[in-house]
């Protein structure tokens, strides 16, 4: 308060440099030396601690406003206009510029990105036009069962499957990819597809590298590995994509040639269309199956608020009941104290279709298994790999319901 009033008599206002925060060495410290490079989102629940719910960092050649409170995230998000500004990944940019490739909806801003955007949102983003993906996901959710009932039966306990979360990555990636190209690649076979494993190694090396690559200036590049393989990284996700694209192609090509009428999902709309160019469906598709990799220059620290006691008491203890709505007291928090989506026009294009193959996978395993935890098993803790992963595999019991 005292700052206010001596701030409205002298008519100075604060900046940027009254901000308190870490400098880059500082970050380098905490990342490089105390060993936060893979636990950044405690970081900044550490850094909120040191320097309040607003602070200045430096992370490579960005220079970054961090919020830290529902409030704050609240009203940096409404004063974003027709075309919110997120932060430049110079190091997509650098890998599109040096390919050849158009820029997507991650790299592009303006008139140009709101373009990508409107193509791509109304089978995305339209409850009723996603609704007719269920059939496709229900397909998969199957697939997962199965593929659930086999490992548990080749365990040693005829129960257990081990690295649960592996075969979930497998399930979302399969289900995406079955509406983003109109076909199954086979992520929950016994025996998976050569390329589909080279695209699952591909997203692995590029959300592992990002932030390695981003952290460094770009001189370092040929003197250091990691560039080399997250160029290598998105050639393999982009080559694979391609070649699904294509495929697909050639089928509406030879369908017309025939004189039949072309049906699909959401590969053919978007060619049907004429609103993207080949290359912009290219990298659009790319990055779809990336979806949820984006980040702001007003770096929103939603796990640190996620985890404060304001908006969720007991924040690390799992309290499933804390989400039901029939007691007003249960959903108090603040609308912006939990957005996993993002808000607004940039959240995230394939929130419905998640949300799709996450009601309906946890349904079924539910209906067909009660799911318990392996006794003594020690707790996972998260890490941060672009996005947060488990940071050991998990291990879970699924008992058949009688």
């Amino acid at each position: 308060m005292c700052d206010l009033i001596a701030t409205s008599i002298t008519g100075k206002y604060k900046t940027i440099d009254d901000l308190p925060g870490p400098s880059l060495a500082t970050t380098a410290y905490w990342l490089f030396v105390k060993g936060y490079a893979d636990k950044s989102h405690l970081m900044q629940v550490e850094h909120k601690r040191l320097y309040g719910p607003i602070w200045r960092s430096r992370f490579g050649p960005f220079d970054v406003v961090n919020v830290a409170t529902a409030e704050l995230i609240a009203q940096v998000s409404r004063q974003e206009g027709r075309y919110p500004v997120r932060t430049e990944l110079p190091h997509w940019k650098e890998y599109r510029d040096m390919r050849g490739q158009a820029y997507g909806i991650h790299v592009d801003t303006g008139p140009e990105w709101h373009r990508i955007r409107s193509a791509l949102n109304p089978k995305m983003l339209i409850l009723k036009e996603v609704a007719t993906y269920t059939p496709i996901i229900h397909e998969v959710v199957s697939d997962l069962l199965q593929r659930v009932e086999l490992l548990r039966l080749r365990s040693s306990d005829q129960v257990t499957v081990s690295d649960l979360a592996s075969e979930l990555y497998k399930f979302g990636f399969e289900g995406i990819s079955s509406i983003l190209f109109e076909t199954r690649l086979g992520c929950l076979q016994e025996e998976i597809p050569r390329d589909t494993l080279r695209f699952i190694a591909a997203v692995n090396d590029m959300l592992a590298l990002s932030e390695t690559v981003l952290f460094f200036p770009r001189w370092t590049h040929h003197i250091f590995p990691f560039w080399k393989r997250f160029v290598q990284a998105w050639d393999d996700l982009y080559d694979v994509a391609r070649i699904l694209i294509d495929r697909k192609v050639k089928q509406i090509h030879d369908q017309v040639e025939r004189g039949e009428e072309v049906e699909g999902m959401y590969l053919t709309y978007l060619l049907a269309s004429n609103k993207l160019s080949l290359g912009e469906v290219y990298i659009s598709l790319t990055e779809l199956l990336l979806g949820g990799v984006d980040t702001t220059q007003f770096h929103l620290c939603h796990y640190a608020v996620s985890h404060d006691e304001s908006n969720f008491p007991e924040p690390a203890r799992f309290v499933p009941d804390r989400w039901l709505r029939d007691n007003p007291s249960r959903s108090q928090h603040h609308p912006y104290s939990s957005i996993p989506f993002g808000v607004g026009v940039r959240a995230c294009v394939g929130k419905r279709v998640a949300e799709l193959e996450m009601y309906f996978a946890l349904s079924r395993l539910m209906q067909h298994y009660e799911v318990r935890t392996e006794k003594g098993a020690p707790s996972i803790q998260p890490k941060t790999r672009t996005l947060l992963i488990p940071s050991k595999p998990i291990d879970l019991k699924f008992i058949p319901r009688v």
